[in-house]
């Protein structure tokens, strides 16, 4: 059992910390797994940005997702064939279902971002965080998104989920981490003591505290550069 998020985070970032990823992003499905992830990029030293993902219903039953739109510059349209098919929705059926949902993308991406564009992935290795998965769906739906940006590598890292779950997500990314597999998984609260809902506006200070820290992280590691080289001057006259 994990303490918080928080903690699960550490952990996360311990274990990731050893494989001395290159050129690593952090991004978090949100809410849960901003602040898990939040301590995973602080361990990675790494920038930290939101894979925000809006699921599209299928026609008279809206938990039952038919694609979903993943934020991006411009955004991914991931499908889910076999309920597109078994509905047997059209080109102009699902442009209209998919139309209805990126006012709520556009909402989201506003109330997290402001004006902010999404970082670039391309070239990095991807690590996508999230506080558990129950079905590992909306996971999936970010990784083929992100597998069209022409990242590195994407790692999925995890503190609790189904091992048939981190079986199927294993296929999807080139790397996953799940601290805790259960055999029987419960609630996802279950195995964290203290696991509060969480607000937007605690999202965002969430991520103003992350990007603080990769500032003063970079700070931090442009000086130790230069250090040296001033270093061998002195010493030299």
């Amino acid at each position: 059992m994990f303490r918080d998020r928080q903690d699960a985070g550490q952990k996360l970032g311990a274990s990731l910390e050893l494989l001395q990823l290159q050129d690593p992003i952090v991004l978090a499905l949100p809410r849960g797994g901003v602040p898990v992830a939040a301590e995973v990029a602080k361990v990675l030293k790494a920038p930290l940005d939101l894979a925000i993902v809006r699921k599209v219903g299928a026609p008279g039953n809206p938990e039952l997702a038919v694609a979903a739109i993943v934020d991006g510059d411009p955004p991914d349209v991931v499908l889910n064939r076999e309920i597109v098919e078994a509905y047997a929705l059209g080109n102009s059926a699902l442009r209209v279902l998919i139309a209805q949902e990126r006012p709520e993308l556009e909402r989201r991406r506003t109330e997290y971002r402001g004006k902010g564009r999404p970082l670039s992935v391309a070239g990095k290795t991807v690590v996508i965080v999230d506080d558990g998965a129950a079905t590992g769906t909306t996971m999936k739906v970010a990784i083929r998104a992100l597998k069209r940006r022409s990242p590195r590598k994407i790692i999925v890292a995890l503190p609790v989920a189904p091992p048939e779950v981190v079986d199927e997500l294993a296929q999807e990314a080139d790397l996953t981490i799940c601290l805790n597999q259960p055999a029987r998984f419960r609630a996802l609260s279950y195995y964290y003591g203290n696991f509060p809902q969480l607000s937007d506006s605690e999202i965002l200070d969430v991520m103003a505290a992350a990007r603080g820290d990769w500032r003063n992280a970079e700070e931090r590691r442009r000086s130790g550069a230069q250090t040296p080289n001033k270093s061998r001057h002195d010493a030299g006259t």
